[in-house]
């Protein structure tokens, strides 16, 4: 069985690869050493892999909802995660 390419594979899937490429390069930039431009760049580029693992966050919460009562997905609501504020 082929596997799927990543540029066929659900943003669910890709939700994993696209955080951990977010943590790097929020790294990078943390350090300081890259010049504007670069800096500029990196925050483009992590700004596109804010939206896809929100995206991919936003698809789950979909799927979770039809699992859990397929019957009744047009009366689905959103999920208001707790607050951390103590």
């Amino acid at each position: 069985m082929a596997k799927k390419s990543p540029e066929n594979a659900s943003p669910v899937a890709q939700f994993e690869q696209s955080l951990e490429s977010l943590e790097q390069l929020v790294e990078q930039m943390e350090t300081g050493e890259l010049s504007l431009e670069a800096s500029l760049s990196a925050y483009e580029r992590g700004v596109g892999l804010y939206r896809q693992c929100q995206q991919a966050l936003e698809q789950a919460e979909l799927r979770v909802r039809l699992l859990s009562d397929p019957a009744q997905h047009d009366t689905a609501e959103p999920f208001d995660p707790p607050s951390h504020d103590g």
